[in-house]
């Protein structure tokens, strides 16, 4: 071989090389550059993440819908990951039982800590002593569970927001707490409702007020990074959309006013709810959401058959947020670890 062959055909094997090396040992840039789902055996829905320390826990609904159901929901899981790569199913944290004034429907619920306790604030069907949805908050000494009522009693009923007029307004609540260690609570379906929680975060302390964002439909998501606030949901504009995306508005002050951002995703693919869930981990920002892309078996994703999926977030200059894009990118995808 001449030596300009050999020349060429050594630079070449030398990034063939690299580039395996790359495939198998993905730097941090690269391991931030594509979506996964969760968890392939599992139907999950509405996701929330939680980091404690070193590790991310991701709250979960699980959707357990038949053929012709709309949603069969009993309970609350969780996964955890300390690495965005590997992630172990912990099972259920909570049935919908265990609230014994409700009836029915593990919707979606958000955990976060104070005080070192776990504190999980979730959407459930009320018993007939006060139809409707309800929120109900648990506790527990770990992030994992078990959880049990806090309250005895639902925090939130439909009754307590009597602007609407369907039974289901009071759904998907958010909390957060602030810098000064005030901790808030918004939900809400059509209308988005904020109130401060009292301090053993059994209770709402102080008037509930309204702050309806344009396209509001649910999923209300509360986050802060430096001086700005941001309430993330999912939106529908009625006019021109027949599926949920997600858009966002941004704050100065958790009471407002609230700036409307526009869109920050499309819609989930076969899905009509999207349900976002926002953090910040070892220093990147992640996107949550669910669609019903993913098929188990021969079943196929659907209305309550959905998929919890996550992606990179990145912020501009300016504060706002870019928009993602959710297609199904080639390439390997995230490993990840079950035990279900």
């Amino acid at each position: 071989m001449a030596w300009g062959g050999l020349t060429i055909f050594l630079l070449a094997l030398s990034a063939l090389s690299a580039a395996a090396v790359r495939a198998q040992a993905p730097g941090p840039e690269q391991e931030q550059s594509f979506p996964t789902r969760i968890a392939y055996n599992t139907f999950t829905a509405d996701p929330a993440p939680l980091v404690v320390g070193d590790t991310l826990y991701l709250y979960v609904g699980h959707d357990e819908a038949g053929e012709g159901e709309m949603f069969n929901m009993n309970d609350w899981l969780v996964y955890s990951t300390t690495d965005m790569r590997h992630w172990t199913a912990h099972g259920p944290v909570m049935n919908v039982a265990d609230f014994k004034w409700a009836k029915k429907d593990a919707w979606a619920s958000q955990v976060i800590e104070k005080d070192g306790r776990y504190w999980l604030y979730a959407a459930v069907e009320h018993d007939n002593t006060h139809p409707g949805k309800a929120i109900g908050v648990a506790v527990s000494d770990s992030p994992t569970g078990p959880f049990r009522d806090a309250k005895g009693a639902a925090l939130i009923t439909n009754q307590m927001t009597p602007k609407g007029t369907h039974s289901w307004e009071d759904i998907d609540p958010t909390v957060f707490t602030d810098t000064d260690g005030t901790s808030w609570i918004a939900w809400g379906n059509r209308q988005c409702y904020i109130a401060k929680l009292a301090p053993d975060m059994t209770g709402i302390d102080g008037p509930i007020t309204e702050i309806t964002p344009p396209h509001f439909e649910e999923g209300p998501w509360l986050h802060r990074r430096g001086e700005t606030y941001y309430l993330t949901y999912a939106s529908l504009d009625r006019r021109t959309q027949s599926d949920e995306h997600i858009s966002y508005a941004t704050a100065p002050s958790i009471r407002g006013p609230w700036a409307y951002r526009g869109l920050l995703t499309g819609a989930g693919r076969n899905s009509f709810t999207i349900h976002p869930g926002i953090v910040e981990f070892r220093g990147h920002w992640y996107l949550f959401a669910h669609d019903a892309g993913l098929r188990i078996g021969g079943r196929k994703g659907a209305l309550g058959r959905r998929s919890v999926r996550v992606f990179p977030l990145e912020y501009n200059a300016d504060g706002t947020m870019q928009p993602i894009d959710q297609s199904d990118y080639p390439g390997p995808m995230i490993a990840r670890k079950e035990n279900e």
